[in-house]
């Protein structure tokens, strides 16, 4: 539900941003900061997103894709955590900092053989489990609308607990609403802000609808998630039960990769987060910082990890939401002129 819902809000967000960005000293520029002060005419709330933003790098963009990395290589191939994290670190740092295009490149051609490899590997979990995946659908809603979920609580407050994981995960996964998106939208090359917007959606769809539901019913058709093993571990363990050891290292190097790809991502977010409140003198010492966290992040607990990071990006919504819903107008009129609708 998220995932669809998310459709919707990324659409709009992408109309917004291209329609309100502006040419930089390095390219076009725009985002949620952007459209705020100038199209919702909210410039202080312009400036809250920016610094949201700019600390919820450090949460979804950084620490939780560090910690999800080291905690599967740790659990995978036995590599310490401190080592995972010292050579993501010089990984993202050579990219970031040194300018080494390569490895940016690189990722960005790995990384969709890597969404089809994962994506292929878990059809043929599910197609060996498919007489279990009635019973895992099931498991969902029962989980959802079950009072004994919550461990013998209210049936509100299992529903309630329910909503506020699987939005907080949902949102995670595809960035709708949350602002972050459309900073890259602004950037693409196009003059038509409904044509951008429509590619941005198809992003919400492949992330949410396909891969994570898949990942979901993948867990739920195995025995892994009964067996008390590690958050970071189930989706590997659940892959391995069925695959064997090459469905483990399956999701270990696609969860390298696409962390990899994560970090340079939000680093760009960030960056020009940074620009927009303190000037292009700020990018590089934030360059640094957001180098040092990768480190820090891999030998965090994942607990204190997955929790700022909601807080974070629970922040960068209030006012990225507030501007849609005070623009849904520019957005409606611009949908109408690109289909040549009729109001």
């Amino acid at each position: 539900m998220t995932g669809l819902v998310g459709m919707a809000t990324k659409y709009a967000e992408a109309v917004l941003a291209v329609k309100y960005r502006e040419k930089g000293p390095h390219g076009m520029r725009g985002g949620p900061m952007y459209y705020l002060a100038k199209g919702a005419n909210l410039p202080r709330l312009g400036w809250l997103f920016a610094v949201f933003t700019a600390l919820a790098t450090f949460g979804i963009g950084n620490m939780t894709q560090a910690n999800a990395v080291a905690t599967i290589f740790k659990s995978t191939f036995n590599v310490e955590t401190w080592v995972t994290g010292v050579v993501l670190m010089l990984m993202t740092g050579l990219v970031i900092l040194g300018g080494i295009k390569s490895i940016g490149k690189a990722t960005s051609i790995l990384v969709p053989f890597m969404i089809v490899g994962y994506v292929v590997g878990g059809l043929v979990v599910l197609a060996l489990s498919l007489d279990k995946i009635p019973h895992a659908l099931g498991l969902i809603f029962q989980g959802a609308f079950s009072p004994a979920a919550a461990g013998g609580g209210l049936a509100g407050s299992t529903i309630a607990a329910a909503m506020r994981f699987g939005i907080a995960r949902g949102v995670f996964s595809n960035e709708s609403g949350m602002g972050s998106a459309p900073i890259a939208a602004a950037a693409a090359r196009t003059h038509d802000p409904v044509k951008q917007a429509l590619v941005s959606m198809t992003q919400t769809f492949i992330d949410t609808l396909v891969v994570c539901s898949m990942t979901a019913l993948v867990i739920l058709t195995g025995t892994a998630w009964l067996e008390k093993v590690p958050a970071g571990q189930l989706t590997s363990v659940s892959f391995g039960a069925v695959l064997g050891q090459s469905g483990v290292i399956l999701v270990a190097i696609a969860t390298a990769l696409f962390a990899g790809s994560t970090l340079i991502g939000w680093n760009y977010y960030g960056e020009k987060a940074i620009e927009y409140l303190l000037g292009p003198k700020s990018i590089k010492p934030y360059r640094v910082v957001f180098v040092c966290v990768v480190l820090v992040g891999s030998m965090m607990k994942l607990e204190f990890v997955w929790n700022f990071s909601d807080l974070m990006n629970g922040m960068m919504i209030i006012p990225n939401t507030i501007g849609l819903l005070i623009l849904s107008k520019v957005v409606k009129e611009e949908t109408y002129r690109y289909f040549k609708w009729k109001p």
